[in-house]
C-alpha cells in the first residue's frame, strides 16, 4: 500500500504539516514535512496484511496506522505526541473522530525518559560530532607499526624512525615475547636473511605483531613496545570517522563549517526545543509545540552560540526538568485502558 492508495481509498483520519513549520521555526529554506494517521480496511486489519506505517523514500512524509499511533502515544513518543498537538493552522485533514484523542490523556512522567532522554542522547551525539570535526583523521590508514616504539635509555623512539636511522627493515626483524609483561618484546635482527624471522608484521593489514623462533645464542639488539590499546582505539575512531564522512549531510556540514562552531547547530536547536517542551509538560501539564522563543532558537541554528553556551543551556534545562518532574501531578504512565477503549471506539 502506498501514500496515494491511502488518499484514493479515503483512509486518512488526520494529516498535518509538521517539523519546523509546526514549531514556528520555519525559514525560507525549510522543508515541508507531512505527518498523518490512517486506518486499515477490515480485510487488511483482520487478515495478514497489517501495515503499521507508510512513508516516502526520504521519510519527510509519514503516516501511521491508528493502532500504531496509539501504541506510540502510550509510550509517550515525542514525535507522535507532537503530531497530536499540531497547531490548528497546520492541520490539513482531520476526521472528527480524532477529537476523541487529547494530549492530556497521554501525558505522563514517562515523558522525562522519552523527551529529555532523547535530547540527552542528541547532546552526546553532538559531542561526538564536535570531536570528529575538531579531530579529522587522515584517509591513509595507519598500520600497527605506527604504534610500536623502541626503548632507548629512559625514553622511547618510534619504530619507523629507529629502523630508518639504523638502516634496518622490519621484514628482517624477529620478535620474542618477554615473560610477565604486556606488549613488550625482545627484538633480534637477521642481517643475512637466513634465519626465517617473520618480521614485525607480515602485511600492512596485520592487527598484531608477529613473534619468531630465534636460535639460541642470537643477540637481542633492542626492546620493542607495541601499544595495542592505542592501536585498537585508533581503529575504532578511524572506522567511525570515515563512516560519518560517507553519511554526513554535506549541505548541513558546510553550514556548520561556515559558522565555525564545530557542532550540528540545527540538531542542537531542536534538542533545546525538545528540552523546553519537556520542561513545559511537567511545569504546566500540557504540550504546546509552537515555540515562544523563535529568535533565540534560530540564533542557535545560525551558529551564533558557542558550543559551551548551548551545552550550558541544555544542562540548566535538564536541572529544571528534574525539579518540575519531582513535583508534577502527572501520572507515572498514560491510562492504557482508557486510551485503548478510545481506539476501539474509533475502529
Amino acid at each position: 500500500m502506498t501514500i496515494q492508495d491511502l488518499k484514493n481509498k479515503n483512509l486518512l483520519l488526520f494529516q498535518a504539516i509538521s517539523g519546523s513549520r509546526s514549531f514556528g521555526l520555519a525559514t525560507e529554506n525549510s522543508d515541508t514535512d507531512i505527518k498523518g494517521v490512517y486506518y486499515l480496511p477490515k480485510e487488511d486489519f483482520f487478515g495478514l496484511n497489517y501495515i503499521p506505517q507508510i512513508s516516502n523514500e526520504t521519510n519527510d512524509i509519514s503516516y501511521y496506522e491508528i493502532g500504531r499511533f496509539v501504541e506510540l502515544l502510550q509510550k509517550n513518543n515525542p514525535n507522535i505526541l507532537e503530531i497530536l498537538a499540531s497547531p490548528e493552522d497546520c492541520i490539513q485533514i482531520k476526521n472528527p473522530l480524532m477529537d476523541l484523542f487529547k494530549p492530556e490523556d497521554f501525558l505522563s512522567k514517562l515523558c522525562k525518559d522519552t523527551f529529555a532522554g532523547y535530547a540527552i542522547s542528541q547532546i552526546k551525539k553532538a559531542k561526538g560530532l564536535n570531536k570528529k570535526i575538531l579531530n579529522p583523521i587522515e584517509k591513509e590508514r595507519k598500520s600497527i607499526l605506527d604504534f610500536c616504539y623502541i626503548l632507548e635509555n629512559n625514553s622511547s623512539v618510534p619504530l619507523k624512525k629507529w629502523l630508518s636511522e639504523n638502516g634496518k627493515v622490519q621484514e628482517k626483524c624477529g620478535l620474542v615475547s618477554i615473560d610477565n609483561t604486556k606488549g613488550m618484546f625482545a627484538l633480534f635482527y637477521d642481517e643475512l636473511g637466513d634465519l626465517n624471522y617473520k618480521g614485525i608484521i607480515q602485511n600492512e593489514e596485520a592487527n598484531q605483531v608477529s613473534v619468531s623462533s630465534v636460535p639460541k645464542g642470537e643477540k637481542c639488539i633492542a626492546y620493542l613496545f607495541c601499544n595495542l590499546d592505542a592501536y585498537s582505539t585508533y581503529c575504532k575512531d578511524y572506522r567511525e570517522y570515515w563512516k560519518w564522512v560517507s553519511e554526513r549531510n554535506e549541505d548541513r556540514y558546510n553550514v556548520n563549517q561556515n559558522h565555525g562552531q564545530n557542532y550540528d547547530s540545527k540538531n542542537m536547536m531542536h534538542t533545546i526545543r525538545l528540552l523546553q517542551s519537556c520542561e513545559q509538560i511537567f511545569k504546566n501539564s500540557s504540550l504546546n509545540i509552537r515555540v515562544d522563543n523563535r529568535d533565540e532558537l534560530l540564533d542557535i541554528k545560525a551558529g551564533n552560540w558557542s558550543y559551551e553556551k548551548v551545552l550550558a543551556k541544555a544542562e540548566n534545562l535538564i536541572k529544571s526538568i528534574d525539579h518540575y518532574h519531582s513535583i508534577s501531578k502527572l501520572p507515572e504512565y498514560p491510562d492504557r485502558d482508557k486510551t485503548t477503549k478510545i481506539l476501539v471506539e474509533i475502529r
